[in-house]
């Protein structure tokens, strides 16, 4: 089979990629009530590829990332990441296995400065606890790792050019700025995969390219990303591969050349660009 196919719900499949399954969603299943947001949703996600998942309003994506991400418990179903099963597990139980989302809705704390947001980051930091960071024996070793930090913090503003931010309030950056804080934030929790929910929204045409500039070099340096994304160009230029939901389903899944021209998609957009 070519890479140029799709995977239908009619049965027909699709060749996966060389770098392996980093995350899998079996028969994923959430209903709130009488609606049934997710309906036996079935896809992988390759190694060290940038992913989309689109579909019309109301097709279910928002609902898998949170099912994928622990924010909702799937009814059924399974999620496994590198081999392991993540399903009904915490968000920040999640995020500890290097599996990190960000939210179409930035979510900085915005009366702390952006400096303040990265240090909070990183994880297993021995000064988040109290009797630990005035212990004698600990004091010193809470000390160099926060000076040890507030360098990798340091570097990741430069990095995402938000080093002269550093001392301005999260609350006064523009909707562009905080994706990129949230982005970087993401960085320093050492994942593996980032799910980015809705990245593009809000952000001005400079800003979009500076963040999908640093999702390619990030996936260069071995990031595998999913990608929720209303605008079509950016899902279509960016990503190596496709999934397609609808009415709670995945329709379709493959190269984003063959997506375009895929009629069951064209109906289920109701002509909308793709």
């Amino acid at each position: 089979m070519s890479e140029s196919e799709t995977r239908d719900t009619d049965g027909s499949t699709t060749a996966a990629s060389e770098g392996g399954v980093h995350l899998r969603v079996e028969d994923l299943r959430k209903r709130f009530g009488g609606i049934v947001a997710v309906d036996g949703a079935s896809f992988d996600v390759e190694r060290g590829s940038i992913t989309g998942l689109i579909g019309p309003n109301g097709a279910g994506k928002s609902t898998t990332f949170n099912c994928i991400t622990g924010v909702h418990t799937p009814d059924s179903g399974r999620v496994t990441f590198d081999g392991e099963e993540i399903s009904g597990l915490g968000p920040a139980r999640i995020a500890n296995r290097g599996l990190v989302r960000t939210f179409q809705i930035a979510r900085g704390l915005p009366e702390m400065t952006v400096l303040e947001n990265m240090m909070l980051a990183p994880k297993d930091q021995i000064g988040e606890s109290i009797l630990r960071s005035v212990m004698p024996g600990t004091r010193r070793r809470v000390v160099d790792q926060e000076t040890e930090l507030r360098e990798r913090v340091w570097e990741t503003l430069e990095l995402f050019e938000l080093d002269h931010l550093a001392e301005e309030y999260a609350g006064n950056l523009s909707g562009g700025q905080r994706k990129l804080l949230e982005l970087a934030r993401a960085l320093l929790t050492d994942p593996e995969m980032l799910l980015l929910d809705e990245p593009m929204a809000g952000v001005n045409p400079s800003l979009e390219r500076t963040l999908l500039e640093h999702v390619h070099a990030l996936r260069e340096r071995g990031y595998t990303f999913l990608i929720v994304e209303h605008d079509m160009d950016v899902i279509m230029e960016n990503c190596d591969r496709v999934i397609v939901m609808h009415q709670g389903k995945v329709l379709a899944e493959g190269a984003p050349e063959v997506i375009r021209e895929n009629e069951r998609v064209i109906d289920a957009y109701l002509g909308e660009a793709i």
